[in-house]
């Protein structure tokens, strides 16, 4: 059995369907709402913040998929660990985050590491996947596209190889189950770089309409951000959207060496998201 926490998100959706069609046994856990899943997929309720809540969940599991909201400050995870091992699991796949390599100071991504090195460190077999940024952060511009077909955005010119969050979930499933990627932490990124007016171009290719990009400022973006992400994360993601270190705007070889394929470019992407930027009738 795998089961998959965070099974409504962009890497957990996905994660449990290719699990679920490859006729692998699925739990997809997840703290509302019953995501949309193959048919024999089971859903748990559970809440990270409540780790014994995950005791139903992980009975008869064997390796398990995590996913923490934000960077995880707010989590009990020794104690989520000590539920994982108590229940029997033999493998984690930890989604971290690229920023722990290249920020290792910065406030926003610190509790991350220290979750790394605590699944180092709690018996389990490990996996620990570092994306870059997610394609899927473009849904950010679903609303303005499909009400102006206009999308507001700094650093338009700056580039950065933004993954494909299809290709996180096809790691983490060869991750979960095989255990020749125990005790590897993969860095996952596109395969080339692009700047969001790249993006929003390959949106409007897309679409098949044009797209007017407009460029903010970095205090416009701050206080957009501001008002849906804690202030330290808006810090450490304006400094990398505006500033990349030289080894975020690297592209790994990782997703090709897993996956036996080079990651997929933004436009394929955009092709299979883009009935979330049409207008509505």
């Amino acid at each position: 059995m795998y089961v998959v926490i965070g099974a409504t998100g962009n890497v957990g959706r996905p994660l449990v369907s290719l699990l679920a069609s490859a006729g692998d046994p699925v739990t997809a856990v997840s703290r509302g709402r019953r995501p949309a899943a193959p048919d024999g997929v089971r859903h748990r309720r559970a809440d990270l913040e409540r780790p014994q809540s995950l005791r139903p969940a992980l009975d008869g599991a064997e390796a398990l998929f995590l996913l923490v909201e934000g960077a995880g400050a707010h989590l009990d995870m020794p104690e989520i660990l000590r539920v994982a091992v108590s229940a029997g699991v033999k493998r984690l796949v930890l989604q971290s985050s690229q920023a722990v390599r290249t920020r290792p100071g910065a406030a926003s991504h610190a509790p991350l590491a220290a979750i790394e090195e605590l699944v180092r460190q709690s018996g389990l077999g490990w996996t620990i996947l570092r994306p870059g940024g997610f394609a899927s952060n473009a849904l950010a511009w679903a609303e303005p596209i499909r009400a102006g077909r206009v999308v507001a955005a700094p650093f338009g010119d700056v580039g950065l190889p933004v993954v494909d969050p299809q290709d996180i979930a096809e790691v983490a499933a060869a991750a979960l189950r095989d255990p020749a990627h125990d005790g590897r932490t993969y860095e996952l990124t596109g395969p080339a770089l692009t700047t969001p007016r790249d993006r929003v171009a390959d949106l409007a290719a897309a679409l098949g309409e044009p797209i007017r990009f407009v460029e903010q400022t970095p205090d416009e973006a701050r206080a957009q951000m501001l008002r849906f992400m804690p202030p330290e994360v808006v810090e450490g993601t304006l400094a990398i959207l505006g500033s990349p270190a030289e080894a975020e705007r690297r592209i790994s070889p990782d997703v090709a060496t897993v996956l036996g394929r080079p990651p997929q470019p933004f436009a394929a992407w955009a092709a299979r998201a883009v009935d979330a930027f049409r207008a509505t009738p």
